[in-house]
């Protein structure tokens, strides 16, 4: 049973962060030491046949060095003591970033009306006075439009990209026919996506060229989409099922990993930051929802939460058609990793959403990050992976009048706009 643990939840399991000289091709002093510590006679691997099978999980995720476990108070002081690991962090519960309600966004839009109208200027990164400068068209979303995407050669053909969240209507008619590989890490439930979080953030991810439903809302139309439901139908899923779609993205070959998912946690997560350097020395890129925890009409600029914080994970804002930040979005903290990276479109953000209704309009940071991922995947086709595809997002970036804290380098761009 998930209970209370400070500013977050956790499920009562912790992760076990292990040191590189217990890592290597078979496990072995991975599983020697979980036994050890854990007391437990076998430790099943992301790394044995079958293991994410059924109701079996892992113990451990191979190809990330952390394991899960139950401890006892008296093991929780030795694992805490014991110099092979890196880390030992209680395992929290996440969740999905975004499709804020419609109370919400109307609250939003009269805290921006308000600000954009305001004489005398607005408060700092909360907007700009005058129209709208991007909408959407028959043709194209307004985020399309504003990154560039429409006038991008390239396509994602031959990349392979990740989508972790909530699943996806495997049979929504914007995908038929797409080369798509699908996993449920979520006990019970299958990858089919009744909440609709993940079929709206696959869909600005990688959806059609042209869908049958209305407007262009897709950004990689070629690329080979991994989908992995690490989200329950309730949108939330523990750290554990994170860490396996992980896992299993990058060894399915992905090279952009989108996850807009996260929890309001001040401080960096020793496992999200191993989990992003491996995922980075494998040559790809993890990027993340920065969050919602912000009002900015009201002065609070929030803060960037777990798994974005973390140095090596790409941290995503959201801004509005005006280009300005947008009201939810979290801004830069104090904690190493902590800084917005870059931003994305997230404000009225139409996309794919689950038969019979097909497409949606929602909010968020995490309509914000399929952007990004898309978009990277754009740049994965010219050849560039991992750090380099990181330093290329950042530096083909659209500088906007806004403080980096808000948006980081600016919003992301694709390749040739």
């Amino acid at each position: 049973m998930a209970v209370s643990a400070g500013a977050g939840t956790w499920t009562g399991r912790y992760l076990l962060v292990l040191g590189d000289d217990l890592m290597g091709d078979d496990d072995t002093a991975a599983r020697d030491a979980v036994r050890e510590l854990t007391g437990l006679s076998e430790v099943t691997s992301t790394r044995d046949a079958g293991a994410a099978s059924g109701d079996v999980r892992p113990t451990l995720f191979g190809g990330l060095g952390i394991a899960v476990a139950e401890l006892t108070s008296a093991q929780l002081a030795t694992a805490r003591a014991d110099a092979r690991l890196i880390g030992v962090e209680p395992e929290r519960v996440q969740r999905a970033i975004g499709d804020l309600s419609e109370e919400y966004l109307r609250g939003f839009a009269d805290a921006a009306q308000f600000l954009h109208g305001k004489a005398g200027g607005a408060a700092p990164g909360a907007g700009r006075v005058g129209v709208a400068q991007f909408g959407d068209t028959d043709q194209a979303t307004w985020g399309l439009q504003a990154t560039g995407v429409l006038e991008a050669k390239e396509t994602g053909k031959g990349v392979t990209v990740a989508v972790l969240d909530t699943g996806l209507d495997l049979e929504h008619p914007d995908f038929a026919g797409r080369q798509i590989q699908s996993r449920s890490f979520v006990d019970g439930q299958q990858v089919q996506d009744v909440q609709g979080h993940g079929t709206h953030t696959a869909g600005t991810t990688a959806g059609p060229l042209a869908p049958t439903t209305g407007r262009r809302y897709g950004i990689a139309h070629e690329a080979t989409l991994l989908v992995g439901k690490v989200l329950g139908d309730d949108g939330s899923g523990s750290d554990a099922q994170i860490l396996e779609g992980i896992d299993w993205a990058i060894t399915s070959g992905a090279k952009v990993v989108s996850m807009s998912l996260g929890a309001d946690v001040n401080e960096v997560s020793t496992a999200y930051e191993n989990a992003g350097k491996r995922a980075l020395d494998a040559g790809c890129l993890i990027v993340a929802a920065a969050g919602n925890n912000a009002e900015r009409s009201t002065g609070n600029a929030g803060f960037v939460g777990v798994p974005a914080n973390s140095p090596s994970i790409m941290a995503v804002a959201a801004v509005d058609r005006n280009l300005a930040i947008a009201d939810f979005s979290a801004a830069s903290s104090q904690v190493p990793g902590g800084q917005v990276d870059i931003a994305g479109p997230g404000v009225d953000v139409y996309s794919s959403w689950p038969r019979p209704q097909n497409t949606n309009t929602i909010s968020g940071t995490s309509m914000a990050t399929p952007h990004v991922s898309g978009i990277a995947a754009l740049w994965v086709q010219r050849g560039v992976t991992g750090q380099q595809l990181w330093t290329q997002l950042v530096q083909a970036a659209q500088r906007l009048d806004l403080p980096s804290a808000d948006v980081g380098s600016g919003l992301v761009r694709a390749p040739g706009a």
